[in-house]
């Protein structure tokens, strides 16, 4: 098993988490998962890290006097994994300025809409209140500013008519997944980086962000989309 080590964080059910063990079971992911980490000990991410024998650590935020301090511990144990790369799936914290520059350059983000438009929660309800007729999933670089740093990725979704927000959850989430999985090989197997707040893919500055095609394969985009 490759030595690139991935730790993640999670406050949901683990599907991403679960997309990335199956990568890494199959060999589209070069590297391990280092450990999993989470604001909420019962949530289903941490039930999968248990089941798969994962080290796995959930510190409850109320525990702690505030938000710096529930910080400072959570990102402490996440240290001690020694990760190469900091994959937020679905974790739902905002996280302090002090700790986003702790990992600068090693910390990912999949967020549910097509940056930069929408960030923040509620994307699926705010994309069909506004009457767009395309959504989708990007994948960024964290910074201290919510939904705002350099965006390695994207994929995009249809809205139809007759969508709800349940249901672009729904179809949007196994292409989240694959956008995921597919951005975590890149940077993982040396394609993707960060350079001076730019990411560079096969040693070339990206203008705009890639595009997950229906093989599952990051493109980059030759017109605007």
């Amino acid at each position: 098993m490759s030595g690139y080590r991935i730790a993640v964080l999670a406050s949901g059910r683990g599907s991403n988490l679960q997309a990335l063990l199956r990568a890494i079971a199959d060999g589209r992911l070069p590297g391990q998962i280092a450990g999993v980490f989470s604001d909420k000990p019962k949530c289903g991410a941490m039930a999968i890290a248990r089941d798969h024998g994962l080290h796995a650590v959930a510190l409850k935020p109320r525990d702690y006097a505030d938000r710096a301090s529930h910080d400072e511990a959570l990102f402490s144990a996440v240290a001690g994994v020694q990760p190469d790369l900091i994959v937020c799936a679905g974790y739902l914290r905002i996280i302090t300025d002090t700790t986003v520059r702790r990992f600068e350059d090693r910390m990912i983000n999949l967020h549910p809409s097509l940056l930069p438009r929408h960030p923040g929660l509620d994307t699926h309800a705010r994309v069909l209140a506004a009457g767009e007729t395309e959504h989708g999933a990007s994948v960024h670089a964290v910074i201290p500013a919510l939904d705002a740093g350099p965006v390695l990725a994207q994929v995009r979704l249809e809205v139809g008519a007759d969508d709800t927000p349940d249901t672009l959850a729904d179809r949007l989430s196994p292409r989240e997944h694959a956008l995921l999985v597919a951005c975590t090989a890149a940077i993982a197997g040396g394609r993707a980086r960060l350079d001076d707040g730019r990411w560079l893919f096969d040693g070339q500055a990206l203008d705009r962000p890639l595009r997950l095609d229906a093989r599952d394969e990051l493109q980059r985009e030759t017109a605007h989309a």
